[in-house]
């Protein structure tokens, strides 16, 4: 089978990346896509309680994103090569090894020490380290911290880890508007960005019209954001992330589809997850563990009937998942009408509800 990876591809204006979320939580512009028609409307996202019904079924990713960028010194010199240091997950054993990304790699080798800047890039006080014990095969280091509390660690020298795409460096709104209102389990380096609509009142009109929610854990990893550099897509290596699938969750999946209801997945990730979960006939099955699963036409989702998402980049990954619930066609004319109507796109931008 070949997949050409042109296909997905669109030309989106430069202005239309949005560099800051809007002003208030929940006030962004949503495009409605019917997945059967064709058709579109273009809604508030304060509307999306009308698109669902009682007994229906609405599952988020309650990630949390870690303050996963980090800069230091190298050996702790002002003079020395600046580092920038990305945070991908623990390793096991130790609470102070990690596993990350390191810019510019070419810099470090193995037993380098890298003091740590504060938040306001001066180097520490407090003598704060991180030593590179080895490089992987992948292209990732494997760092040991000086303290145990890498948490803290985070807190005082680690910053949002927006995306490239974002052409600013973090401010102090970003560590709550790149984060969910239900996000609990800490763990991306990368928001689930069609959860950052939701607010607390929103979701209390969602569940005051009788619908059921649930909760996924998958951890947003680097990986999100590789760029699909062959002309099949068939040949790309999808990335591996880790997650959560409880048999509460996918007890309440079951029962709702049984009943006959739909089930919303809140974004691309929890997407990931229940269909890594499902069995051929859309039965779920609780799961822990990593997931590398890859979504493409003419892929249809078993475990999903209606998917909120924000507007991706050309040639994704995450744009050919998004074509496998209406067919491609169909996407892009909506992609299309999104650029016509200057709705704002990627991660702090608006968002789109295929049903």
């Amino acid at each position: 089978m070949h997949l050409p990876v042109a296909l997905f591809d669109y030309e989106l204006p430069e202005e239309l990346i949005a560099q800051y979320p809007p002003e208030l939580r929940g006030t962004s512009r949503m495009l409605v896509l019917d997945r059967q028609t064709g058709e579109c409307e273009l809604r508030s996202f304060g509307d999306i309680s009308e698109y669902l019904s009682p007994g229906d079924g609405i599952i988020f990713n309650n990630t949390r994103v870690m303050n996963a960028r980090m800069y230091g010194m190298k050996n702790g010199q002002p003079d020395a090569a600046k580092i920038e240091i990305l945070l991908m997950e623990p390793l096991d054993g130790d609470p102070r090894t990690w596993k990350c990304l390191l810019k510019p790699g070419r810099r470090v080798k193995a037993d380098v020490r890298v003091k740590l800047l504060d938040r306001n890039g001066e180097l520490n006080c407090n003598d704060d380290w991180f030593t590179v014990t080895g490089k992987n095969a992948d292209g990732s280091f494997n760092i040991k911290f000086s303290a145990a509390d890498v948490q803290t660690m985070q807190q005082q020298y680690g910053h949002v880890p927006l995306p490239p795409y974002i052409q600013r460096n973090d401010e102090n709104s970003d560590l709550e508007r790149y984060q969910t209102v239900f996000a609990k389990e800490p763990g991306a380096v990368a928001a689930p960005t069609a959860g950052l609509h939701f607010t607390d009142e929103i979701l209390r009109q969602i569940s005051d019209k009788g619908v059921k929610t649930g909760e996924v854990t998958l951890h947003v990893g680097p990986g999100t954001f590789k760029p699909v550099s062959v002309e099949n897509a068939l040949d790309h290596q999808m990335h591996s992330e880790n997650f959560s699938f409880t048999p509460a969750c996918a007890g309440m999946v079951n029962d709702i589809h049984v009943a006959g209801h739909r089930i919303l997945a809140v974004g691309t990730t929890t997407v990931r997850v229940l269909e890594s979960c499902a069995t051929p006939n859309g039965h779920l099955e609780p799961r822990n563990g990593a997931t590398d699963i890859f979504l493409y036409p003419p892929y249809r989702p078993r475990a999903v009937d209606m998917l909120l998402t924000n507007f991706h980049l050309p040639k994704s990954t995450l744009l050919m998942l998004v074509s496998t619930f209406a067919d491609r066609e169909k996407v892009f004319a909506a992609y299309d009408l999104a650029i016509k109507e200057q709705f704002r796109f990627y991660s702090y931008g608006d968002c789109m509800l295929l049903k």
